[in-house]
């Protein structure tokens, strides 16, 4: 794991803290979407699905800081849409990175060459570019050529200025353990950015292209052969040992949604990003009103296949805390890839 010794601490910290106060739901990381407009048209996503008039709505910025505020979480993942598209998305960043919360702006990357002077490079920002694949299976998965070559100009710009950088693929059943050990391998060697995280593909229900997300034992699969051979070790991914292990099958776990809560134009969703069974205006209600137990797999036929971050990274992290075996496997992984 890569994740910077500070951030680290930090988070630790945090969870130490709630686990004092007797807490067992707290948000460890918000995904704010102050937008649904897009400039792609990803077929594994359906956020561009909305009404015209809701794709030109933009959040404003003391609403979006607010919210992250309200939740208390030390980490902020801003995404969309395109978040680039907000015209005081620089401003949103600013103030959240003024109070000391990591940031993660999630982008494809098509306008970050001309935005990047609107931000400063921080330890506590991130650009997190959205790379599916090498060339020719990236620019299919987002519906258009040249995405993937603007992507790797702007991730080298953004380097070269002094700014972290992380990415975020999600792959499909159209995906083979070549194909993503390739691409990690592109990203770790070549490119060299800070950070890389991984998630199997979910059956977003309003995404257009239905056909190639993965089952769980087809995940399973596929990591453990991806993963072979020292690669995990090797790669600089932005997740916990214990959530790798989940992604191969070698443990498993429930679902810890309220963990990675998402904060959109409609409010705080439930009970994810990936699913919408309504929305509330404030975390604690979030939290307090959603019956949490009717959801995960074999509960919900909608989680029957989801293996994602936003719901299982949390579970891990949680019993990463409860084992000092896996508190030490965890730092010594920290502490390796922060010397590489």
């Amino acid at each position: 794991m890569a994740m910077p010794l500070r951030q680290s601490i930090k988070v630790a910290t945090y969870l130490a803290e709630q686990k004092l106060r007797k807490r067992d739901k707290f948000p460890l990381i918000v995904e704010l979407e102050p937008l649904f407009a897009c400039n792609l048209k990803c077929e594994g996503c359906g956020k561009i699905q909305h009404p015209a008039g809701v794709l030109k709505q933009r959040m404003p910025v003391a609403q979006a800081v607010g919210a992250v505020l309200e939740s208390g979480a030390p980490m902020v993942s801003i995404a969309g849409g395109e978040p680039l598209m907000h015209p005081q998305i620089d401003e949103i960043v600013r103030q959240l990175v003024a109070r000391k919360k990591y940031v993660f702006l999630c982008t494809n990357a098509m306008l970050l060459r001309k935005k990047m002077d609107k931000f400063t490079p921080s330890p506590y920002f991130a650009f997190a570019v959205h790379i599916d694949g090498l060339r020719e299976r990236h620019d299919e998965s987002v519906a258009k050529e040249g995405v993937f070559d603007e992507a790797v100009e702007a991730i080298k710009e953004a380097k070269r200025r002094g700014f972290r950088v992380t990415t975020n693929s999600t792959f499909f059943n159209t995906d083979t353990p070549q194909t993503i050990i390739e691409v990690l391998n592109f990203l770790n060697d070549d490119l060299k950015v800070d950070e890389m995280m991984i998630s199997p593909a979910y059956a977003y229900e309003k995404a257009p292209d239905q056909d190639h997300f993965l089952g769980v034992e087809q995940t399973r699969e596929l990591f453990k052969k991806a993963f072979a051979g020292g690669n995990r070790k090797k790669w600089r991914l932005n997740h916990s040992p214990l959530f790798l292990d989940f992604l191969e099958g070698k443990v498993d776990f429930p679902c810890t949604a309220w963990a990675i809560p998402n904060y959109s134009l409609f409010g705080w969703q439930r009970p994810c990003y990936l699913m919408s069974d309504g929305y509330v205006p404030t975390y604690r209600e979030l939290v307090e009103e959603t019956d949490w137990d009717k959801y995960g797999r074999g509960k919900d036929p909608r989680c029957d296949n989801c293996m994602a971050h936003c719901g299982y990274e949390p579970t891990a992290v949680l019993a990463t805390m409860g084992s000092l075996k896996e508190s030490l496997r965890a730092m010594r992984e920290t502490v390796s890839g922060n010397r590489e």
